[in-house]
């Protein structure tokens, strides 16, 4: 007579349990980018006076040129030659600087608190993480900046409907405008990712984000007038301003080859992000 025994575990306790055998895939890693996004209370802040520059700008912009026709004072030259998509799109730049500094923060945020570690050590790869992040938060962007912009275009509208800057929807070129603004605000964006990416440090991310789009045009404009037509066309800010402008002015780029030069300085971006992130340390 013979007598089965069943093994017992080492611990004594019951048998364990296999662990699930969990795969990195690109849907989970934008998944595990798109929850740490929103989990952010700077994310809510940010995309919130982000679009509040956008549009509240843009209003303020279109009444106060009503309100200098109703008066009958002389216009501001600032508003001479102001159209209802100019005044709509008044607060891009203030809107691109909100949408840039939380890109930094999405990436450069993670290096400052150390939480980076964690990431890399889920995504051993390490480049999935930085297209994840710059996808994520590129969609994001881009869809604040389309509803800001639309929204404040159909508003200022109705204010400016009897004035000589009048323009609707329907007109030529205004569509083609408010999407190229969508788009510009979106590579923005991207950028402050691979720029917080490449940098690691919010400080130093946001000071060159802010001196590539506002500082080097100014610096750009002490050149002698040969030397500065033939650069500054092809700066960031300036290409990013051809993509949505409704009328180009002489030295200025097409809304198409402005928007092919402004994606190559982002492109340009991610790839230093993508060289430093590959080959340093945490």
């Amino acid at each position: 007579m013979s007598i089965v025994t069943e093994p017992r575990p080492a611990s004594g306790g019951p048998a364990a349990k296999p662990k699930p055998n969990y795969r990195v895939t690109g849907r989970r890693v934008l998944r595990s980018e798109s929850t740490k996004l929103w989990s952010l209370r700077s994310t809510w802040i940010t995309l919130g006076l982000g679009l509040l520059f956008l549009v509240a700008f843009g209003i303020i912009a279109a009444a106060r040129y009503r309100s200098s026709l109703n008066s009958g004072r002389q216009l501001d030259p600032d508003f001479a030659d102001a159209t209802t998509l100019s005044l709509s799109l008044f607060g891009v730049p203030l809107a691109q600087l909100a949408l840039g500094v939380l890109g930094v923060l999405v990436t450069a945020g993670e290096y400052s608190t150390g939480m980076i570690r964690s990431t890399l050590a889920a995504v051993p790869r390490r480049l999935p993480v930085l297209w994840s992040k710059a996808a994520v938060y590129g969609v994001v962007a881009l869809a604040l900046a389309l509803v800001g912009g639309f929204a404040t275009f159909l508003v200022d509208s109705a204010i400016l409907h009897s004035t000589p800057t009048a323009l609707t929807i329907s007109d030529s070129g205004v569509v083609r405008s408010l999407l190229g603004a969508t788009v510009y605000l979106a590579l923005v964006g991207v950028i402050g990712v691979a720029l917080g990416a490449m940098l690691r440090s919010v400080a130093g991310a946001i000071s060159a984000l802010v001196a590539t789009l506002m500082l080097v045009p100014g610096l750009i404009s002490l050149l002698p007038t040969a030397w500065h037509n033939a650069i500054q066309p092809y700066l960031p800010s300036e290409a990013g301003q051809a993509m949505y402008s409704l009328h180009q002015a002489p030295h200025t780029l097409s809304p198409g080859i402005g928007f092919l030069v402004f994606a190559g300085w982002t492109a340009i971006a991610l790839a230093g992000a993508a060289w430093r992130l590959s080959r340093s340390d945490a």
